[in-house]
């Protein structure tokens, strides 16, 4: 069990050569995470260790936001100041956390420079629809994390406040005030580090109804850029963690993320590479239908793996071959976040690819995966293991995308690497193996391809089932 921290100080001390920059440590109590806390069969997502990015610190806490004692305070804090972008909800009741970073982070490209320090997130409570009171939270919420980041810098100073560096996230129940002094003197004492257990505790600190932590790291190489001294044999890190598991849909959902890189790049291109990335990853899952007023993923980029390339950036031209390389990783890290979401999907049995190929543009094959992945009767029939494809046609039709129906291919792909089940080929019903189709859909993955015929464009949306437990959990979300 993660309990609050007793007391924490800084401890300031110069940083290796190499980085030529202060480093701080924070006196903590050590803290082990007992992943059977979770249930089983989520057991499997939760990784046992990681790789983190340099120079980024990470932990969590209990402030005093959820009422049961669980973790609801979290940050994730860099040494060196950050490039930063982050796509946010299109909910007109967009939240007061996502009204403030959206100002925060048009200064920050305005000027040019990096100058994002961290992420504080709380859980529990939304602060959204709260009024002029909710920004002044939300205010006061970045405050706290920015006079963190200056006393851990050394350059606290009474009466003075410090340089607005922070991003701030709430999820939870929409409609309610911060408690905000549990929430500043939860920040004043977190306790941050760069273990495994540290990135995990934050992560678990986001979570709501989500079952199980959504953490992940990666090592990754990029090719030589012209404008760096770093070698194609270079490595990089990836940290991410991200919560979310109703209400969650394109545009965005339920969901709250943060990845965190060490590569050098501009704040234009970073922004441009996390657009790609999350149209095809957080804005191609769907579980219920429902965009929220809170989502937000950020990405920071604080440049400690390639310190020579900090003045110009490492990742300087959209034309290079380095961008397309790092806009790549991180569309495939993206991916890997996004998936934890649908398969943690409230009351979920099946994670689902609806893979559409054969299509004229990318965004006529969004338009027809979202049609199959919202269709309450598709996902029922798949929670019921009931092969009844004529709903998966029936939604494609419905799409608003002219197709021609004897061009139209179905298959059902089994995850298990077996045989693939073709259901109609060129408009024409195959006869239905009812047994075969029990064995592939009594797995946990199943996927459906659906060959338009059309062109050769391809896109992939991931979604799960409906079951009875949905209801129950949305039923009873206050109580």
């Amino acid at each position: 069990m993660i309990r609050p921290p007793l007391s924490s100080k800084c401890l300031l001390g110069r940083g290796t050569q190499q980085q030529q920059h202060t480093v701080f440590a924070l006196a903590r109590r050590s803290f082990s995470i007992d992943v059977k806390q979770f249930p089983e069969k989520k057991q499997r997502h939760i990784p046992a260790s990681g790789t983190y990015p340099r120079g980024f610190l990470a932990g969590g806490s209990h402030c005093g936001v959820k009422a049961n004692g669980a973790p609801d305070l979290a940050m994730i804090y860099s040494e060196l100041p950050c490039t930063a972008a982050a796509v946010f909800t299109k909910n007109q009741f967009c939240a007061a956390p996502v009204q403030f970073d959206r100002a925060l982070l048009e200064r920050a490209a305005a000027s040019g420079t990096p100058s994002v320090r961290c992420a504080v997130i709380n859980s529990g409570c939304a602060n959204a629809v709260t009024g002029s009171q909710g920004m002044q939270n939300a205010r006061r919420m970045a405050l706290a994390a920015d006079n963190f980041v200056a006393k851990c810098d050394g350059q606290a100073q009474p009466g003075v406040e410090p340089t607005h560096a922070s991003l701030i996230m709430s999820t939870g129940v929409i409609g309610q005030q911060l408690p905000i002094e549990k929430i500043e003197r939860g920040i004043a004492s977190l306790e941050l580090g760069a273990s495994h257990s540290d990135w995990m505790c934050a992560s678990i600190a986001h979570m709501t109804t989500d079952t199980f932590p959504k953490l992940r790291s990666k090592e990754f190489t990029l090719p030589a850029s012209p404008s760096s001294s770093q070698d194609s044999g270079q490595t990089y890190r990836f940290a991410g963690i991200t919560k979310g598991a109703g209400m969650i849909h394109p545009n965005m959902a339920t969901l709250l993320g943060t990845i965190c890189t060490d590569v050098s790049i501009s704040q234009p291109l970073l922004a441009k590479a996390l657009r790609y990335a999350v149209d095809r990853s957080f804005n191609s899952i769907s579980i219920d239908g429902d965009t929220s007023t809170n989502d937000t993923i950020a990405v920071l980029a604080n440049g400690a793996a390639c310190p020579g390339s900090r003045d110009g950036y490492m990742v300087d031209s959209e034309s290079s071959p380095v961008f397309e390389a790092f806009r790549d990783e991180l569309t495939a890290f993206a991916v890997e976040l996004a998936s934890l979401v649908v398969r943690d999907g409230e009351g979920a049995t099946k994670f689902i690819t609806v893979r559409i190929k054969g299509a004229r543009t990318y965004d006529e094959g969004k338009t027809v995966a979202t049609a199959i992945s919202t269709s309450a009767l598709v996902k029922t029939a798949f929670y019921g293991q009931d092969a009844n494809w004529g709903r998966i046609l029936c939604a494609v039709g419905y799409s608003s995308i002219p197709v021609d129906t004897d061009k139209v291919s179905l298959t059902m792909i089994p995850s298990d690497r077996s045989q693939p089940m073709p259901l109609v080929v060129n408009g024409e019903p195959l006869p239905l193996d009812e047994e075969r189709a029990k064995e592939i859909l009594a797995l946990e993955d199943v996927a459906v391809e659906v060959d338009l015929g059309l062109g050769d464009e391809v896109f992939e949306m991931y979604t799960c089932d409906f079951s009875h437990d949905y209801v129950s959990i949305n039923a009873d979300y206050r109580s």
